[in-house]
C-alpha cells in the first residue's frame, strides 16, 4: 500500500464535488414460480403462507414481491384486517398506488394510522385521475391525521386550484410544527399566485422566502425561473449567481444560469400534478434524511404517482432502495433521463451501485459512457476518475484528473489534487505525488485525510518523521477514531524507533479496522519489536487470511519463514506475465 487514501475519503470527495416515469418496469412477480427456492419446495399458498412469503420479501426490500403475496393474502373476505393492512402498505412501498387504493383498509378496527394513510392515499390517486373535487375533500378531510397529515395539508392547495376554488387554492398550508413542510407550503403558495397571474404577490412571496436563507437552492431555482418567465433574464441571472456563491456545487442551479445566460426558453410552471409531485419530495427528502425511510419511500411513490417523470423522486426512491434491493435501486436510477440537469448525479450513483457489488468493470463502463454523453460535466469527469483508480487505471485516472485541473476555475478544488494525488502514487511517481498533496495542503491546510495522506506518505519512505508524527497526530485528533489515521500514527513511532507507543497505538487501529491487512501487518512488526514474537505471528497469520496485495504477501511470509523477523529481506516481485489472447 502505497498511499493512505481511504475508499470512504474518495468516496466522500466525489460526493463534495458532484451536488446532491412510472414504477420501475419488471417481470410480473408469480407466486406460484418466483416464490419457488428450488424445484422440490413447494410455496404455502394458504392466506397465512402468503403472509409469511409477502412478509420476508418485504423485510428484504422486494416490495413488488411483497405486494404480490400479501395482496393475495388477504383476498378472502374472512382474513384478518391487519393483512389487508399490510398489502395496502406493501402495494405503496411498490409505487401501485391504484392497488394500494383497492386495498385499503376501513372498518372500525383499523388502525388510525392506517385510516390516516389510506385518505393520503385516495386524495393523491383522484388527483392523479383528474377528480379534482374529490381529491380535495379526501385531503381535507376528517380522516388525515399525523403523521400523514402535513402531506395531505401540502397537496390540498393544488386539488383546490384545479377544481377552480381559488380562495382555498392560495390559503397558507397549515402543517403544525414540521418546519420543512411549512417551507414547502410557503413556496407552493408563492407558485400559486403566478398562476393566478397575481405577480406582485409571488414576487414578495419569493423574496420574503430568499431572505429567510433556508432550503438551499431550491428558492432561488424557483424564483429564478419565475422571473426568467417574466423575461427579467438578467434578475434571473444575478438570483442564480448569488445562490450559486454559497452552493457551487449545486447541478440545478448551475444549469439554471447557463440557460438563463444563453437566453434559452425558461421552464414552463408545469400542470399542477407535477407540481404537487414536487411538493412530495423535499418532506420526503427531509425523512430519509432522518432515516425514516419507510415514511419517505411513500412519500415518493406518492410524488411519481402524480409525476412519473419526476426525476429528484427517482434519485431518492434508488437511495433507499439501494440498502436492500440493488436491482430495484438500479431500475430507480435508469429512469433519470439525459436530458435532466440530475442526469449525471443519477449516473454517478448507478455506477457506484455496481462498485458496491463487486463489479468494477460494469461501473466504469457506465462511468466512460457518462462522459461521452455528458462531455461538459465536471462531475461526469470526477466519477470516471474515480472509477478508473478503483479498477486499477491509474496513469488514465490521473490524465482525466488533468483535464479538469487544467481546465481552471477561480477557486481551485483541494479534492481534485488529493485524488490526482492517489493516483500517482500508485503509479510510484513520487515527484508527482508529492506536488499534488503541497498543492492540497496549500488550499486546505486543515484537512484531516489530506494531513494523514501527507504524514504517511512520508513515514513510509522515512523522511521528515518529526513533521509527519505532527501532521498525523492532528489528523488524529480531528477524527480520534479513524483507525486508517491511528495506524499512521503508530506507524511514525515505529519508525522513529518508539516500539512500545507504536503498539500501544497499532493495537487501537486494529480494534477499530480488523480487516486491513496493512495494518494487522504493522502491529505485527511492532509486537516482534517488543518481544511479544508470538503474538507477532499471529497478527502476520491474520493479515495473510486477509487476501493482501502479493508485495505485502510476500514480504509476510518471508517473515513468518525467517528468524529475523521485520528484518527479513523481502523477496523481488515475480515477473510481470502477459496474458495470451
Amino acid at each position: 500500500m502505497r498511499c493512505r487514501v481511504s475508499g470512504a475519503v474518495l468516496a466522500a470527495s466525489l460526493a463534495a464535488l458532484a451536488a446532491c416515469a412510472a414504477v420501475p418496469t419488471a417481470r410480473p412477480v408469480d407466486p406460484a414460480v418466483d416464490a419457488q427456492p428450488g424445484p422440490t419446495v413447494e410455496l404455502d399458498a394458504s392466506p397465512y403462507g402468503l403472509f409469511l412469503a409477502g412478509s420476508a420479501a418485504r423485510d428484504e426490500g422486494e416490495f413488488d414481491a411483497a405486494a404480490s403475496y400479501l395482496a393475495k393474502a388477504s383476498a378472502d373476505e374472512g382474513e384478518p384486517t391487519f393483512l389487508k393492512a399490510d398489502a395496502f402498505h406493501a402495494a405503496l412501498e411498490s409505487g401501485d398506488i391504484v392497488a394500494a387504493v383497492s386495498l385499503a383498509p376501513s372498518g372500525p378496527d383499523v388502525a388510525p394510522g392506517d385510516l390516516h394513510l389510506a385518505a393520503l392515499a385516495h386524495g393523491v390517486e383522484s388527483l392523479a385521475e383528474g377528480k379534482y373535487k374529490e381529491a380535495y375533500a379526501a385531503l381535507i378531510g376528517p380522516d388525515q391525521g399525523f403523521p400523514y397529515k402535513p402531506a395531505a395539508a401540502l397537496l390540498a392547495p393544488f386539488a383546490a386550484l384545479a377544481a377552480g376554488d381559488d380562495t382555498d387554492a392560495v390559503a397558507r398550508p397549515e402543517v403544525g410544527s414540521d418546519s420543512v413542510a411549512q417551507l414547502v407550503g410557503d413556496l407552493d403558495q408563492t407558485g400559486i399566485y403566478e398562476r393566478l397571474g397575481r405577480f406582485k404577490d409571488a414576487e414578495a412571496g419569493y423574496k420574503a422566502l430568499s431572505r429567510t436563507g433556508g432550503a438551499g437552492g431550491i428558492i432561488a431555482a424557483k424564483y429564478g425561473a419565475f422571473l426568467e418567465r417574466r423575461h427579467r433574464t438578467a434578475d434571473a441571472v444575478a438570483v442564480y449567481k448569488a445562490a450559486l456563491a454559497q452552493a457551487p456545487d449545486d447541478v440545478v442551479l448551475g444549469a439554471a444560469l447557463i440557460r438563463a445566460q444563453n437566453h434559452a426558453r425558461p421552464p414552463p410552471i408545469g400542470d399542477v400534478r407535477q407540481s404537487a409531485s414536487e411538493a412530495l419530495v423535499i418532506p420526503g427528502a427531509s425523512l430519509v434524511a432522518r432515516k425514516q425511510l419507510e415514511l419517505a419511500l411513500i412519500d415518493l411513490r406518492l410524488a411519481l404517482r402524480l409525476d412519473p417523470a419526476n426525476d429528484e423522486a427517482w434519485m431518492l426512491v434508488g437511495d433507499i432502495l439501494s440498502l436492500r434491493d440493488m436491482e430495484a435501486a438500479r431500475a430507480a436510477y435508469e429512469r433519470v433521463g439525459v436530458a435532466s440537469p440530475r442526469y449525471v448525479t443519477a449516473r454517478d450513483k448507478l455506477a457506484y451501485s455496481y462498485e458496491r457489488t463487486g463489479e468494477p468493470a460494469e461501473a466504469l463502463k457506465i462511468a466512460r459512457d457518462t462522459a461521452v454523453a455528458a462531455p461538459a460535466s465536471r462531475d461526469a469527469l470526477v466519477t470516471l476518475a474515480n472509477v478508473l483508480r478503483d479498477n486499477g487505471q491509474y496513469a488514465e485516472s490521473a490524465a482525466v484528473l488533468t483535464k479538469l485541473i487544467d481546465a481552471g476555475s477561480a477557486h481551485p478544488d483541494w479534492r481534485l489534487y488529493y485524488l490526482r494525488a492517489s493516483a500517482y502514487d500508485e503509479t510510484g511517481d513520487r515527484e508527482k505525488t508529492q506536488a499534488d498533496l503541497s498543492v492540497a495542503l496549500r488550499l486546505n491546510p486543515d484537512e484531516p485525510d489530506l494531513l494523514n495522506f501527507q504524514g504517511y506518505f512520508w513515514i513510509e519512505r522515512g523522511e521528515h518523521l518529526d513533521e509527519a508524527l505532527v501532521m498525523v497526530q492532528r489528523a488524529v485528533d480531528a477524527e480520534p477514531q479513524s483507525g486508517p489515521m491511528i495506524d499512521s500514527l503508530g506507524w511514525a513511532y515505529y519508525r522513529l524507533g518508539d516500539f512500545k507507543s507504536a503498539a500501544t497505538y497499532l493495537e487501537n487501529a486494529v480494534s477499530l479496522d480488523p480487516s486491513v491487512p496493512e495494518v494487522n501487518d504493522h502491529l505485527g512488526d511492532a509486537y516482534w519489536r517488543v518481544g511479544r514474537k508470538t503474538e507477532a505471528v499471529f497478527e502476520w497469520r491474520r493479515v495473510l487470511s486477509l487476501d493482501p496485495a502479493p508485495k505485502l504477501k510476500a514480504a509476510v511470509i518471508a517473515k513468518l519463514a525467517s528468524p529475523l523477523g521485520p528484518d527479513a529481506p523481502v523477496p523481488a516481485a515475480p515477473p510481470a506475465t502477459t496474458q495470451a489472447p
